[in-house]
Order: structure tokens, then sequence, then C-alpha cells
């Protein structure tokens, strides 16, 4: 049987890459943002503005929604895609950044990890084989392993505990996931693809034994990088995408998990990233900030006060084409929902847009000038937040 998942890389210019990454649900032109809806729901966003806009998959969290509404609650209601009322691929991350995050609220071994829900304190436990099920029932057609994750600065021999004990989760989670796929026929989404993820810190020997050991593991739809954007620093985030670039099949995506800054964004597509998310624009635009060319901006600075020009000249998105700085700026200062709103749609618009651009200046043979450019023009003006 033909698998539901493809990836054809179209054109190339040095290590960026255009492409198609098909999916049960539709097909994703890649590098391409992901927005992300935590909890079934891209915050203050709509389905469908985020077709107008032109996302094309988006992200849910297994462990947030684990906790609330409950997966099992989720796939009686026909599965993420029926209940969100979003029909395009979705992804799934197996909560393991949040539930390691909870320092003194978890304890970690071999089996898993038991912690207190943030909501409620209950005791909960996450395994492999647990999160393989709570995936499956969500349905998404992309599905994370559960990983060990610890901070970007972890000194090497933390960082290796940690890489090694997700390699070994990752068999786990295989054995589990071929299980289900095979047993449990009656699933949202039948048909899904586990991605593994690449751990080892800030540590390019690490990286490379993750990545090496992932590849030798099993033969895998795509590829995740994780572990990066977590307190590093960016020229060391940089370096090890380098490596793992290095390292992965040139014949399958690869998916820089919780990135999202536009810098970021077209410095990972430079070293071969092809999906990215991150929380960070709907976030910042609920608290003012917004993305430009020229930098971050804030729309609650006064100069803004009588600015009757959009968020960013040239910019298509609703927000632009239909409000003035200045009117944005009074909703926030006025505390109107809409300024959220407004600045949210904005950001991930600029993101998804910012990746169409790349993938075009790949197609045409002109990334490498184009994201120099870029990037020189963005870091041109002051960032201000």
């Amino acid at each position: 049987m033909t698998s539901p998942f493809q990836f054809q890389t179209t054109h190339t210019d040095g290590h960026a890459r255009a492409g198609v990454f098909t999916t049960p649900h539709g097909k994703v032109a890649t590098p391409q943002f992901m927005p992300v809806g935590t909890l079934a729901s891209v915050k203050a966003l709509d389905p469908e503005d985020l077709t107008r806009l032109g996302a094309t998959m988006i992200l849910a969290n297994a462990y947030h929604l684990r906790l609330r509404p409950g997966d099992e609650m989720i796939r009686t209601m026909g599965g993420l895609h029926r209940f969100m009322q979003w029909d395009g691929p979705i992804l799934t991350d197996s909560g393991g950044f949040q539930v390691f995050s909870l320092e003194g609220l978890r304890t970690i071994a071999e089996e898993g990890v038991a912690f207190r829900s943030h909501l409620d304190g209950s005791r909960q436990q996450f395994t492999p084989e647990s999160v393989m099920q709570i995936e499956r029932n969500l349905g998404a057609d992309v599905i994370m392993q559960f990983d060990h994750v610890v901070p970007g600065q972890s000194p090497h021999e933390l960082a290796k505990v940690a890489m090694e004990r997700s390699v070994r989760w990752l068999e786990r989670c295989r054995v589990a996931f071929e299980r289900l796929q095979a047993d449990d026929t009656r699933a949202p989404t039948p048909v899904q693809a586990l991605f593994p993820i690449v751990q080892g810190g800030i540590h390019a020997d690490l990286r490379r034994d993750s990545a090496r050991s992932i590849v030798n593991g099993g033969d895998w739809v795509g590829y995740g990088v994780g572990g990066l954007s977590v307190g590093e620093a960016k020229p060391d985030m940089y370096a090890m995408l380098d490596v793992v670039n290095g390292e992965l099949p040139t014949n399958r995506p690869r998916y820089l998990m919780g990135v999202g800054f536009p810098e970021d964004l077209v410095e990972g597509v430079a070293r071969g990233i092809d999906l990215f998310d991150c929380v960070a624009p709907t976030r910042m635009g609920r608290t003012g900030a917004f993305f430009t060319r020229t930098g971050r901006k804030n729309i609650k600075n006064a100069q803004w006060r009588l600015d009757p020009a959009p968020l960013e000249d040239g910019c298509t998105c609703a927000a632009c084409t239909r409000f003035s700085k200045a009117y944005i700026r009074h909703l926030f200062v006025a505390e109107e929902i809409l300024g959220l709103r407004l600045l949210s749609l904005h950001n991930v618009h600029f993101l998804v847009a910012l990746m169409r651009d790349a993938r075009a200046a790949v197609q045409a043979g002109t990334f490498a000038g184009w994201s120099r450019d870029w990037l020189a023009h963005y870091h041109s003006s002051k960032t201000t937040s």
C-alpha cells in the first residue's frame, strides 16, 4: 500500500530547499511555519483566519490536551480535525518539553515521568507508550516521540543522559506506535507518521550521536530537532543545526521545534530546516509586540499615537489592509480585545509570508543573496519590545 506521506524536494539552493510534504490531510509546501494551537485553538484566531493568511499545517500539544479536555474526549468527538474544525494537516508535540519544565512537580525515571498537573495538582504519568496512545486518540497526521528535554546550556553529562534516554524511549515509542497502527484501525486518523527527535543540547558530539542513532533505528517519515531555543545563545543553536544538517537524510522533512523568531526561521532554512513552530507570534501579539521587516516593535509606544500607516507597509494581512497603527494602539490602550487579535493575526501572517518568500527565493536560486539582504534589513533598526 502506498504511504499517504511523501516528501519531495523540488529545488535546492545551498543547504536550503523547497519541497512538498504530503500528509493524509493535504499537502504542505516547505519551508513552512506552523501556527501553534496548543489547546486546539491558535489563540485569538479562527481556522478560517489561518486559511486566509496561507497557513497549511498547525500544531497542538498532547500534554495540555491530555489534561484538558482529555484526549479520549477529543477522540469521541472525532479527533482534533473535526473537534477544532481544521481540515488541514496537524502535528502534535508529545508534551516532553512541558513535562520537563515542571521543575519541582515531576520525577524522572527510566519508565517515564511522574508529575502533578499544573491545573489541579492531580498525579499524572507520561511514558513513551502512554504518549503514543494519547497522540493516537488526538488523531494528528504527524506525532512526535516522547523525549527527555533539558535546558539549552546544560552541561555535557546531563545532555548526554537526556539524549541517550530519548533514543531508548524512541524505540519504545516505535513499538507502541506500530502496534497501535496495526490494531487501532478506528482512530480518527488511521495512518499517522511518528517523528523522532534529535537531542544533545549544544554539544556537537551528542547531536551527531543522537542523529546517527535515530537514522539507524528506523525508516522515519521525517525528523524533529528539539532542545533548541531553550536558553542557549543563537550562535550555538545555529551551530547545532549545521551539525544535524550533515547527519540527517536529505529526502525527509526536518522540523525545528519551538523556533519562531523571524531571523531564526531564515537562518534555519539556510541550514536545511523545512518546518517550524512557535507560540511567539500570538504570545507577543497579546502583549503589543509586532513583527516588521526592520525588527520587532511595540504598538503601545507613544510614537504610534497619530500614525495613519499600517503595522507594516506592503503587508497583506487583514490587520494591515484595514487598520492604522494609531487605531490598533488605541485598542491596546483601551484594553479592547480586538487589538490582541489583530496583532496576533499580523504576526502569524508575517511568519507564514516570510517562509513563502524564502521558498520563492530557493525556487529562483537566489536564496543566499535574499537571506543576506533580508537579515541585514531586519537588523538595521533597533528592535523595541
